[in-house]
């Protein structure tokens, strides 16, 4: 009798604290957006929060979701192709820039100007992520890194003539005042320093192709797919895991000693120094610097779930009402409290639960 009465206290113990865990973590109340309701394409590879606008980069045109109703923009519109990858927004001018598979876009005050190799100095036509930076405007394209001086005019490309880069194929870019970071495709990171105009790159230090033998000696994975540089903290999605780099330190994340459903990333974005959204094949999912929380429609019974870790790796279910439209998530962006979603099947809004 007296074991069963400390078995049954410490199961109390531990569902005391998984609730309390849960109530820390986010919860939200997801509203879905697809054709059926303005979206111009199911297939959402990005979402940019502007204010009260929300900017949607879908495979079949941009879509404008203001006041309740959708408008649409396509290369009829003058966008320069109607799949758009990566969005970035000029919060000094207002403007948005789209990466789409057929050059660079700017829309400002309703006009929307396109750059192509053609008529700029654009390095690749196909362009899959954008940062503005002040003055000045990064693109990650097939072909190496491009700079656009948004005052002269002025492009600078950066590959591997004038660069660590020995592949070009640069697929995400993020911009701060101080540095700014590229993922490159099957060459990792690399690092351009504001201030000394040098460049640098990060490397898996074991080298080895889908294996970790070294946990956290270095970047997890040649294969990167985003990076996030916010508060000096830089955070790195690839398709083998994820990392965290302080400047000094690395720390990764695998699906087998973490809160990721998944080590296939497609997209990170980082809060701050501790906190983090990952945008995985297999779900959504949040890391508070100790604790995760996975969001998505269950991978067998498709109900919506919300799936919380601990520290100690204890995992529990908590019951949910709403999910994202979809659990291949492409990217995320942040309008205060609330989350918006990009996924393979719609847009997803995370209202936040207080």
């Amino acid at each position: 009798m007296r074991k069963r009465t400390c078995l049954s206290a410490l199961f109390f113990v531990a569902a005391f604290s998984c609730l309390a865990l849960s109530q820390d973590l986010p919860r939200f109340r997801w509203e879905n957006f697809t054709t059926a309701n303005g979206l111009p394409n199911d297939h959402v590879y990005s979402v940019l929060v502007d204010g009260s606008r929300i900017w949607a980069g879908t495979d079949n045109g941009l879509g404008l979701f203001e006041g309740g109703k959708w408008k649409v923009f396509r290369p009829s519109d003058g966008m320069a192709h109607q799949a758009v990858l990566g969005l970035a927004l000029d919060r000094r001018t207002g403007d948005v820039w789209a990466a789409t598979l057929g050059g660079l876009s700017r829309i400002s005050a309703g006009r929307i100007d396109s750059f192509t190799q053609l008529n700029s100095g654009l390095p690749n036509d196909v362009v899959y992520s954008v940062s503005v930076q002040g003055d000045y405007v990064w693109v990650a394209t097939a072909a190496g890194a491009g700079r656009l001086n948004t005052r002269t005019n002025q492009w600078n490309i950066y590959n591997e003539r004038n660069t660590p880069m020995y592949e070009i194929w640069t697929y995400g870019v993020s911009a701060a005042p101080d540095k700014v970071y590229y993922a490159v495709w099957g060459a990792g990171v690399l690092e351009y320093d504001v201030a000394t105009q040098h460049w640098k790159d990060y490397n898996d230090p074991d080298g080895e192709t889908e294996m970790v033998v070294l946990k956290d000696q270095g970047l997890i994975h040649e294969i990167t797919t985003s990076v996030s540089y916010v508060d000096k903290i830089l955070w790195v999605a690839t398709y083998f895991g994820a990392s965290r780099y302080d400047g000094r330190y690395w720390h990764n994340f695998l699906t087998k000693d973490s809160g990721l459903p998944s080590n296939f990333l497609n997209q990170i974005k980082g809060v701050d120094a501790n906190r983090a959204w990952f945008s995985t094949d297999k779900g959504l999912a949040y890391y508070d610097g100790t604790n995760w929380a996975v969001y998505r429609p269950a991978l067998d019974t498709h109900k919506p779930e919300m799936l919380v870790r601990d520290a100690s790796g204890n995992t529990t279910n908590i019951a949910v009402e709403t999910a994202p439209t979809h659990n291949y998530i492409l990217g995320v962006d942040f309008q205060g409290d609330d989350l918006w979603v990009a996924t393979a099947e719609g847009l997803s809004h995370g209202i936040r639960q207080k």
